[in-house]
């Protein structure tokens, strides 16, 4: 299965935008430019947790932002901006990001600065 969609204007939904979000089942892509173009991609397995954010605007017209973060060098967080299927995309990046990790074998690890209560403890 394959997300594209174009980045459009608030005002009516309208896709004027030289931006262009494709979402698969192993990476993220954005293009973005006329003249000047730019790609960046995103493997899904560093897709750490998504957001979905609706103004009242873009509920009117339809739209949302999924807010992505990861764990990727160049964007931390992640914007997929003014989209249609918003709330699709967003539950398609979660059940894609969760199996991508599973096939890697990777994990996450949250530090809850427990190491930091435990030097504390030894200094005493």
């Amino acid at each position: 299965m394959e997300f594209r969609e174009k980045k459009r204007w608030l005002c009516f939904a309208l896709p004027l935008t030289f931006t262009v979000y494709t979402v698969k089942e192993d990476m993220i892509t954005v293009e973005e430019g006329f003249f000047n173009k730019k790609e960046n991609d995103c493997y899904m397995y560093k897709v750490q947790d998504v957001e979905l954010i609706r103004s009242l605007g873009e509920r009117i017209f339809g739209l949302g932002t999924v807010k992505c973060y990861t764990g990727d060098t160049t964007n931390k967080e992640l914007l997929l901006v003014h989209v249609r299927n918003a709330k699709a995309i967003k539950d398609f990046i979660l059940e894609a990001s969760e199996q991508a990790r599973m096939k890697r074998r990777t994990m996450n690890l949250l530090d809850i600065g427990a190491g930091e209560m435990e030097d504390a403890a030894d200094a005493d």
